[in-house]
């Protein structure tokens, strides 16, 4: 960028004085930031675009009244001293005013100044239409949103370092609620995301002027008291730095050595953490011993420094930190130590070389400057990616970062309700599974909605950054191809649900429609001449019988006629029939003798050696060898056992008395009979394996199947076994409720 300074001046116009005075400070210093990196004609390139911008009146102020274009040149300013900004970030951030005013569109950007910039732009105007959606800035959902948005890390850094140009510059504002807003947002929002980045240095600051914009009574007061005692400090930072800075020179290192306050910010979170006032907050100022050294003896030297620290003073264990062996997830490396320095004094003391201050200071940016440098220790993908790019950077890492995209929630998205409440939801997600997860009884009722104030049918699938009305019938209820086009979880099994409730009651109605019908015309309903004509009208679920009666799909007089002539016609030609209504017991032996001893009546024996008997064990219950049971005659002839315990027992007892039968077991069983546990307890470590091998040991049981779900620290798990008696079963019941972690345990059936 050329030095032409005061042309570009003169066509900037309706700036204040000062503004104008400080505008010609601002560019010059652009000039010299960019002196390496701009090409020869992006001076007179810019300044003609942004003149036509403001001739346009398309170059304008924000909503506190500051220039767009002094705030422009002092963050462009700030990314080249603070992050090693690179051209095209520079170039963006001037550019952006004059396409969120709609001057120009990202496809003239592209074609004057490529599509890096354009990209650069674009994501800078997805992040502004964001925050025109009214979302709580306090959610995680919306740091999430912000970060798909941006697409790419260079917007997130300008984002951040704007941020903090803004925050400066709104100190003396009117409007204090505006002020207030904004000070929270950087707190929770920037601060975090420069934190995430390496940033510390502008995390500190946003901190800091939160803080002051927040509670200013509590930031003048610790900042009075710290400038206070300034010079006691410094005196004392003095003391401590003599001794040691003479012994690391005996050892030949070569180094930097200073002292700093800590921030305000920090001072004040360890005021309310510790419960104190600042006159009992001991470790206010920290040591920084910073070594030049070459990259093979980074952590020799480091630990050379520490050993000569912890010799001189004696270390606090406790709040020793090695952030050199395991560096932090966003590439911050050093060692920290507190140590009591001359008069009992805590002081923390931090040992790092150049290049990992320089990442401290700057973030992960500076990691170009020393390609090769690898962190041991464990980091996310997502930054492993961002620091493989930066150390193989040949010509500053903001160049190769230009194809790194932010896609680590690629697999989410996110909409808005109107009110402007954030919703995520996996990749895919309908209308409808957003309407489902506001509410069930919403989603049960909607009938479409309103995307981005156009009208969208239940199957739209979702994008990120949507806002979403949901329109509603008291009408509507779930259909069956919902669950063809619905994602989550909450709307399938609501959807199933419903679905299931309905047709229960359709089947009832149902029923209930073919009895009155069969009363009135005075004819007893046998349930199993009805389930011989159901058979026979090709149905295989009574339930799908009763709702097609219930919708009307079929008559219930021509049924009726049906019925009489289909029990006319089984009457008609009614051969002997052999069914379980006129079993003959097999007895043998003790249980003969027993039976005959005792004087009861007819009794139904099960087991191995009883053949002949057409008898099955109930699916309900599931009954054991061992439990009480009783013996039920159904509607298709078949013996159906029960245990005396079974969720349809009493309505058996009441409804059917006569058709039930005492039944025990023979003595003799030799299969193994499945049954299914639940088991509920913490989700430790080993659990599974613990239970299962529990099962394993007994002989007379083994395991068929086993699910388990675990969420929240609960773990639950179904375990199917094979049991030879109910006595086993009990036993490994007892012996389950033992292993660590279980709360409980019971038979499902």
């Amino acid at each position: 960028m050329d030095t032409h300074n005061a042309e570009l001046i003169n066509e900037v116009n309706l700036l204040s004085a000062d503004e104008l005075q400080g505008l010609r400070g601002l560019y010059a210093e652009l000039l010299r930031n960019t002196r390496e990196v701009a090409e020869p004609a992006d001076a007179a390139d810019l300044r003609h675009a942004i003149a036509k911008a403001v001739a346009a009146g398309h170059y304008g102020r924000d909503k506190f009244g500051n220039s767009l274009f002094v705030r422009a040149l002092l963050t462009a300013n700030a990314l080249c001293s603070r992050v090693s900004a690179d051209r095209n970030m520079v170039i963006a951030v001037l550019l952006y005013p004059i396409c969120l005013s709609e001057h120009a569109t990202t496809e003239q950007i592209s074609s004057l100044w490529g599509d890096d910039i354009a990209k650069m732009v674009g994501g800078l105007l997805k992040v502004s239409t964001l925050y025109q959606r009214g979302a709580a800035v306090e959610s995680e959902n919306f740091r999430r949103l912000l970060m798909a948005f941006a697409e790419d890390i260079r917007v997130i850094i300008i984002m951040i370092v704007d941020r903090l140009m803004l925050m400066k510059i709104i100190n003396h504002h009117p409007n204090e609620k505006l002020v207030k807003d904004v000070a929270y947002e950087a707190n929770y929002l920037y601060a975090s995301l420069a934190h995430r980045l390496g940033l510390y240095a502008i995390k500190s600051e946003l901190e800091d002027m939160s803080l002051k914009y927040t509670d200013r009574a509590t930031f003048t007061s610790i900042a009075r008291q710290l400038n206070e005692r300034k010079n006691e400090r410094d005196a004392y930072i003095q003391a401590f730095i003599g001794p040691v800075k003479a012994k690391l020179e005996a050892m030949g290192l070569k180094f930097d050595i200073k002292g700093r306050t800590k921030s305000i910010f920090s001072i004040w979170n360890k005021m309310k953490k510790q419960k104190n006032d600042i006159d009992h907050i001991y470790d206010l100022f920290a040591i920084r011993i910073i070594i030049d050294t070459p990259p093979e003896r980074e952590k020799t030297d480091c630990w050379v420094a520490y050993s000569v620290i912890t010799d001189m003073y004696q270390p606090n264990p406790s709040r020793m930190k090695d952030w050199i062996s395991i560096p932090k997830s966003n590439g911050y490396e050093s060692l920290h130590i507190t140590v009591a320095g001359p008069e009992g004094k805590w002081v923390e003391v931090q040992i790092r070389t150049r290049r990992m201050d320089l990442v401290a200071e700057k973030g992960l940016a500076a990691h170009w400057r020393y390609k090769g440098i690898r962190s041991e220790g464990g980091l996310d993908a997502w930054m492993n990616n961002v620091r493989d790019i930066l150390e193989t950077a040949e010509q500053g890492p903001m160049v190769l970062m230009r194809n790194f995209k932010m896609d680590v929630y690629d697999k989410e998205v996110f909409a808005f309700t109107p009110k402007g409440d954030l919703y995520r939801l996996p990749a895919g997600a309908t209308l409808l599974d957003f309407a489902f997860n506001i509410h069930s009884k919403l989603g049960c009722t909607t009938v479409g909605g309103r995307v981005n104030g156009k009208n969208e049918k239940l199957t739209y699938k979702l994008h990120s950054g949507d806002t979403v009305e949901i329109l509603t019938s008291s009408s509507q209820v779930p259909k069956q191809d919902w669950l063809n086009f619905v994602v989550t979880s909450k709307a399938r099994s609501k959807i199933r649900q419903t679905l299931k409730e309905r047709e229960n009651r359709a089947a009832e109605l149902g029923r209930e429609m073919l009895q009155r019908r069969f009363k009135n015309r005075k004819i007893e309903l046998e349930e199993a001449v009805l389930s011989r004509l159901v058979k026979k009208l090709g149905y295989k679920k009574l339930t799908d019988f009763f709702n097609d009666i219930a919708s009307e799909r079929l008559d219930v007089n021509t049924l009726t006629e049906k019925y009489i002539a289909f029990e006319q016609h089984e009457q008609s030609h009614s051969a002997t029939r052999v069914s379980a209504e006129e079993f003959n017991l097999q007895q043998s032996g003790a249980d003969a003798e027993s039976q005959e001893g005792s004087g009861s009546g007819d009794v139904l024996v099960i087991g191995n050696d009883i053949k002949g008997m057409n008898y099955r064990f109930a699916r309900c219950c599931n009954p054991i060898y061992g439990d009480d049971v009783f013996g039920f005659i159904s509607a298709e002839g078949v013996i159906k056992i029960h245990r005396s315990d079974c969720p349809n027992a009493r309505n058996i007892r009441e409804r059917y008395p006569y058709r039930m039968i005492t039944t025990r077991w023979s003595g003799k069983i030799g299969a193994q009979f499945a049954v299914t546990l639940s088991v509920v307890g913490r989700d430790d470590i080993g659990i599974v394996t613990n239970i299962t091998s529990i099962i394993t040991k007994e002989k007379a049981a083994s395991l068929r199947n086993i699910a388990i779900d675990s969420h929240d620290g609960l773990f639950q798990g179904h375990l199917t076994l094979g049991v030879s008696d109910n006595r086993v079963l009990a036993a490994l019941i007892k012996k389950i409720k033992t292993v660590k972690g279980v709360k409980d345990v019971s038979r499902i059936n």
